[in-house]
């Protein structure tokens, strides 16, 4: 009897309130698919850097007839004997863990693989336009700054590049998208909890005769409370169920997507169930949080 009641008064207050609480259902659940998205922004970010953070290397470009930079004006290119040379330099310092010399050829067959698509550009460049270079790997990829001090400016060297630069300037990028998914989500969060407040209040008003009688029977406080408890947590399940299918959408048509430039770094759905788990939680639990906050302040029980 006593469950018939406290459903049948959770029906009314629902229905009651309709508008509001859809509007806690729509701001829950964008608040918990933004919070979700910068959690499986934070996963990709962590399984990326993982991935690469022993892969990153220094490019040493050696100089070629003719280029452009300074420190090749007059050079013919470099021959074998330099190459040896500069091979030897570069393994004898102590951060670099090995050395690979990529050739024209092998140049621009991994720039024909990484720009497949581009027939413009392939059509453009040849086999001669492409430098030579050493592939450098190192023991440990903080140290490059010391190995470009070391080796530009050598001779025959036409430029150093850190790959690990230009991959922190992605991950920055990263970084900020997620930040931005988390700030929003947290606003969203906060304008949650005051709808939530609102609703509960303007149930408890509307429904103040019969709560006043049952305080007049005795009844408890959480007795008295259920009810409107139990309003929030069924918005903030059905706002978490719609934040559930907006990442599950966002895992298939955005993360998915994108995974063909990111390289053997998948976002997994066991990592999109534990989010949703996890956000499907936290919108309950403010939910109940909300309630209750406002029951102790407004029903005066």
């Amino acid at each position: 009897m006593r469950a018939n009641f406290i459903f049948s008064e959770v029906w009314i207050g629902l229905r009651r309130n309709l508008t509001m609480t859809i509007a806690v259902i729509v701001t829950v659940a964008i608040g918990m698919a933004l919070l979700g998205v910068g959690l499986m922004i934070n996963s990709q970010i962590s399984g990326m850097k993982d991935f690469w953070s022993d892969k990153v290397e220094v490019s040493v470009f050696l100089c070629k007839k003719n280029d452009p930079f300074p420190q090749c004006k007059g050079s013919g290119g470099v021959n074998a004997q330099e190459q040896t040379a500069l091979k030897t330099q570069i393994e004898s310092l102590p951060q670099v863990q090995s050395v690979e010399f990529e050739d024209a050829a092998k140049a621009y067959a991994n720039f024909r693989a990484q720009n497949a698509s581009n027939t413009v550009m392939l059509s453009a460049i040849q086999v001669g336009d492409m430098p030579e270079s050493f592939r450098v790997k190192l023991k440990d990829p903080d140290t490059y700054g010391a190995v470009i001090d070391s080796l530009k400016g050598a001779a025959g060297v036409s430029n150093v590049v850190n790959q690990k630069a230009i991959l922190e300037k992605f991950f920055g990028l990263l970084e900020s998208l997620r930040w931005a998914a988390l700030v929003v989500a947290i606003i969203l969060v906060f304008a949650a909890a005051l709808l939530i407040g609102n609703t509960v209040r303007l149930s408890a008003y509307n429904r103040r005769r019969e709560t006043g009688i049952m305080r007049l029977v005795g009844a408890s406080n959480l007795y008295i409370q259920l009810p409107f408890v139990m309003e929030g947590v069924i918005a903030g399940l059905l706002g978490g169920v719609v934040a559930a299918l907006m990442l599950i959408v966002s895992k298939v048509f955005l993360f998915d997507q994108v995974q063909a430039y990111l390289a053997n770094t998948p976002l997994t759905w066991e990592t999109v169930a534990w989010v949703i788990t996890l956000t499907m939680i936290i919108g309950v639990v403010i939910c109940v949080l909300a309630s209750f906050v406002t029951l102790r302040r407004y029903l005066r029980v």
